[in-house]
């Protein structure tokens, strides 16, 4: 059964490449009305009607820039989805104690302000319009099943295990105006991000154990387009506060080390 998505208005934060660009596309095939806001990217295209506004959230732009566009261009605005983030690792993030001041502030800017601020936008326009909606926000299997030999980036980390509990308070407080707050949590995913990961065998023989499902792979982005759809469309009238791990069996799974 298709979801029920024809028509919802929806802003997708960090869409421009990756998993939002793969949901903004089924978005759009569905009937939804999209705008993303992200980078701009190589060899930008997009399927005519998708509206886009680019912008680095870090240095000054504003997810609710996105938003407002919705609202003028489509006549309201019925969900967000936020899935900007990446690596802080260039900035100094690592274990606890190689961490820069550097490392932990920006990192926890690019995967947790950007968030608040996204979904405090999202908030007050669904109050102001005095209607419900769906927010659906991307954290990392990482926020509960840490993977410390090849993955200790602990501000990184921290910022997807206060995705999670930011978004449960919010669901939680926000439930009696109908607005749904729900949380994707994927394992390593084939995307830009996953650079550093696909480009190591011995990283790449870890998660063929670590996410055994599909004879051991990363993620694909089309593997987290269904959840989100489900969670943007009416289909998901009744749920808020979950985690969805979409992980390949990374959470139930112990992983195997090569030999060093």
């Amino acid at each position: 059964m298709p979801y029920s998505l024809k028509d919802k208005r929806i802003v997708i934060i960090g869409g421009t490449s990756g998993i939002g660009r793969s949901v903004a596309i089924s978005l759009h095939k569905q009937g939804a009305r999209v705008v993303i806001q992200g980078l701009p990217v190589a060899e930008e295209t997009y399927p005519e009607g998708i509206e886009i506004v680019h912008g680095d959230l870090c240095e000054g732009v504003k997810s609710k820039d996105a938003i407002d566009a919705c609202v003028k261009i489509f006549g309201g605005f019925d969900g967000l989805l936020h899935v900007a983030g990446g690596s802080g690792r260039k900035w100094g993030d690592g274990p606890l104690h190689e961490i820069t001041q550097e490392g932990w502030d920006k990192t926890l800017q690019l995967n947790l302000t950007t968030l608040f601020q996204s979904n405090q936008a999202a908030i007050r326009q669904f109050m102001a319009d005095n209607r419900g909606g769906s927010i659906v926000n991307i954290s990392s299997v990482l926020a509960t099943h840490p993977a410390p030999h090849f993955f200790a980036t602990h501000a990184y980390t921290t910022a997807k295990s206060a995705i999670i509990g930011f978004s449960k308070s919010i669901a939680a407080y926000y439930s009696k105006s109908d607005i749904r707050v729900n949380v994707i949590a994927p394992a390593l995913t084939d995307t830009p991000m996953a650079g550093r990961a696909k480009s190591r065998a011995d990283i790449q023989a870890y998660i063929k154990t670590k996410q055994p499902l599909d004879n051991g792979r990363l993620a694909k982005t089309s593997d987290i387009v269904g959840a989100a759809c489900y969670f943007l469309s009416d289909e998901s009238r009744f749920t808020t506060g979950q985690v969805l791990a979409i992980d390949g069996g990374w959470s139930v799974s112990e992983g195997q080390y090569g030999t060093e």
